[in-house]
């Protein structure tokens, strides 16, 4: 439960701080006063959007904090979920920066407003105006209905169950249409792919082939280049070969007059042998060359194929056409093989949906075994509400699963005797909204372990006998619930066990929002304000100690 709360910099709030208590808490004060303000600033802490427009002073920053009590409350699995530290004294913690940038923080560790909005839901419900609207929504009715079935475990499984469908549906659906695109391109893809693999490329081909027929076309003028090389080399009679040999005899003979010259006389020998050597490599090429025009013409062939394929692939390579083949083997093969891909994706899709409708249909039976229950409970307490002839009846449907399920709800009513149940917004005043939707909050208080309830003006459009009895069942929701209430009644003020003032401060250059502890004997005035006026007489005041003494 809540308790510490901090509001620092928002709106028409400087700084203010609080410490609820335990049970019922009373908000009353001015219209204006403040009261939305400060539930403006706890809905930041439930992850509200804001902006800077709330900050009271725009060069420094807003703070909203709320430290939890969570000792007795279930939720460390949520925390170990989420990675978070886990700590009975749970810290909350909401800032918005003068550049409107916004951060949060639980346990001091910084979170998304998603994961605050997963934590905070834990740790309070705020009935506004908003939900009094969602009243009308099947979806909320929905919610309702879960919430009193403590559906929370099936729904987590349902939710899973539905996920892994919509995942195997997807990629079923998605190879359908990769597959009915590719049948309409099949038998192109397949003639690509035939002329490219009849022509069994290599890697390397082209340039080898290019090399070759440049060979063959001028074998010729080649062949007669090699032979006058091999000659200048190595004739018989008048060569380089033939003159070196006459070097390295005299340095032969002018090492064994000094050693001095045995280098030169070396390097003259490896040269005559290296020029050797070099003639008979000429030579060998030389005789290697042969005029072959049917190779030639077979070349040409070869390599004209590949520059048209290369002109009609837009390519400039073989391993490029290499590339387009292997792609194109493989879009073959997927349509050759897609009955069997298409039938393993389909069985897991039938799969996937039959556990899905498993999941359905439990969560379906557990809500419709409620259904009864909520209306026996909700007819009861409107009749202790002041509607004895009010009546709720709660439809079902079942249809196509959705990510809540295959049920939609509809909670038809009635405020009079003998008129039919309808749907809510066709037949509920603000009165018999605001009695029907605190009988609602009072049946679900018991389903859940929330720690903290606030009210925020739920007793709209009801008075009198109806107020006591609205307050009273707020007392005893405190029982096991911290409840906060923002009230504008007597009747329901009366029965907090502790009482805050919102007020406006006007001492200073600015005018301020504050918030006060009542003492008994404050309350006592409060009370008798609120019930007769700024200036209460002697009767009202009694009757104000009245109703204060009154309460359990």
């Amino acid at each position: 439960m809540l308790s510490h709360l901090l509001i620092k910099n928002y709106a028409l709030i400087e700084q203010l701080e609080m410490d609820p208590d335990t049970a019922l808490n009373i908000i009353t004060g001015e219209t204006g006063a403040g009261k939305s303000i400060m539930l403006g600033a706890i809905g930041l802490l439930m992850g509200n959007r804001a902006d800077t427009k709330v900050l009271y002073n725009p060069a420094e920053k807003c703070v909203i904090e709320g430290m939890f009590d969570v000792s007795g409350y279930v939720i460390e699995n949520l925390f170990e979920e989420i990675d978070l530290d886990y700590d009975t004294n749970c810290v909350v913690r909401r800032e918005i920066s003068p550049s409107g940038k916004s951060r949060s923080f639980v346990n001091d560790t910084p979170v998304t407003l998603d994961i605050l909005r997963r934590v905070t839901s834990q740790l309070m419900d705020i009935h506004s105006q908003h939900d009094t609207i969602l009243l009308g929504s099947n979806e909320y009715q929905l919610q309702i209905v879960d919430t009193y079935a403590q559906n929370d475990t099936l729904l987590r499984q349902y939710r899973t169950d539905y996920r892994d469908y919509r995942i195997q549906q997807d990629a079923y659906q998605q190879l359908l249409n990769e597959t009915a695109s590719m049948k309409k391109e099949f038998d192109y893809n397949n003639f690509l792919y035939e002329e490219l693999q009849k022509l069994e490329l290599q890697a390397d081909e082209q340039e080898l082939l290019e090399q070759e027929l440049t060979i063959l076309e001028n074998a010729e003028d080649i062949k007669e280049r090699l032979q006058l090389s091999s000659d200048y080399l190595d004739n018989a009679e008048q060569s380089v070969v033939v003159y070196l040999r006459n070097v390295v005899n005299n340095l032969n003979y002018v090492t064994r007059l000094a050693e001095r010259f045995n280098q030169l006389r070396d390097r003259a020998q490896s040269s005559l042998i290296e020029l050797r050597d070099l003639a008979n490599e000429i030579s060998s090429e030389e005789d290697s060359i042969e005029t072959n025009d049917l190779r030639a013409e077979t070349i040409r062939e070869r390599l004209n194929l590949i520059y048209q394929l290369q002109t009609k692939h837009a390519v400039k390579t073989v391993a490029e056409l290499l590339a387009i083949q292997a792609d194109l083997e493989k879009k073959v093969s997927k349509i050759l093989n897609s009955d069997e891909e298409l039938a393993t994706a389909k069985a897991a899709s039938e799969a996937a949906l039959q556990q899905l409708m498993q999941s359905a249909e439990t969560l379906s039976d557990s809500r419709q075994a409620v259904l009864h229950l909520i209306e026996q409970q909700i007819d009861g307490l409107l009749t202790d509400l002041g509607m004895p002839n009010a009546s709720l009846k709660i439809s079902r449907e079942t249809g196509k699963p959705t990510s809540t399920g295959i049920d939609t709800v509809s909670f038809l009513f009635s405020a009079n005797k003998g008129v039919k149940p309808q749907q809510l917004k066709n037949v509920a005043s603000g009165g018999e909204f605001s009695r029907l939707m605190m009988a609602i909050k009072y049946i679900l208080a018991s389903k859940r372990s929330l720690p903290t309830i606030i009210f925020d003006e739920i007793d709209t459009g009801v008075s009198g006998e109806i107020a006591i009895k609205m307050g009273n069942m707020m007392r005893d929701m405190a029982h096991n619930h911290q409840i906060i209430a923002i009230t504008h009644l007597h009747q329901i003020a009366a029965q907090g066990k502790a009482h805050y003032f919102v007020y406006k401060d006007h001492s200073g250059n600015r005018t301020v929002s504050r918030v006060k502890k009542l003492s008994q004997n404050e309350r006592i005035q409060e009370i008798a304000q609120m019930i007769g006026g700024n200036n209460p007489s002697a009767s009202v005041l009694k009757n104000a100690k009245e109703l204060l003494s009154q309460k359990a």
